[in-house]
């Protein structure tokens, strides 16, 4: 199950999907920014929330790696599914997004360096076998 499929989830899951989407990339001061004053509304609700920012930052990186782990899965079984090709033209976006947050946390490092050293190798392959 999906945290998306769950009544009660992570109070970052939606904030992740929106601010770190498959489609466009906002630039990495502005979505801190955003998930702090985000923080800050959930805090004036009544929300127990970590006292420290840096840990809910973590919590909405975490989320989002969670997040897009399953997109990467999701957008090449859509590719093979379907057969077509369009699909594959966001996971460049989706697997950056993995890497750099993965790489930020010293218990996902080693994923970071698993995306280095496997996965972008293949698909820097794959994008030059690729017709224009």
């Amino acid at each position: 199950m999906d945290f998306q499929d769950a009544v009660w989830g992570p109070v970052t899951y939606d904030l992740a999907s929106l601010l770190k989407d498959c489609y466009i990339a906002w630039p990495p001061s502005r979505v801190r920014a955003w998930v702090l004053e985000y923080r800050e509304k959930l805090l004036e609700a009544g929300f127990e929330l970590p006292a420290d920012a840096a840990e809910f930052m973590r919590w909405f990186d975490l989320i989002g790696l969670q997040r897009h782990i399953k997109v990467l899965g999701y957008l090449r079984a859509c590719s093979i599914a379907t057969a077509k090709s369009q699909y594959l033209k966001d996971l460049p976006r989706v697997l950056d997004y993995a890497r750099d947050t993965a790489s930020s946390y010293a218990e996902t490092a080693p994923f970071a360096a698993f995306i280095a050293k496997r996965i972008d190798p293949l698909f820097k392959n794959a994008q030059q076998r690729a017709p224009a």
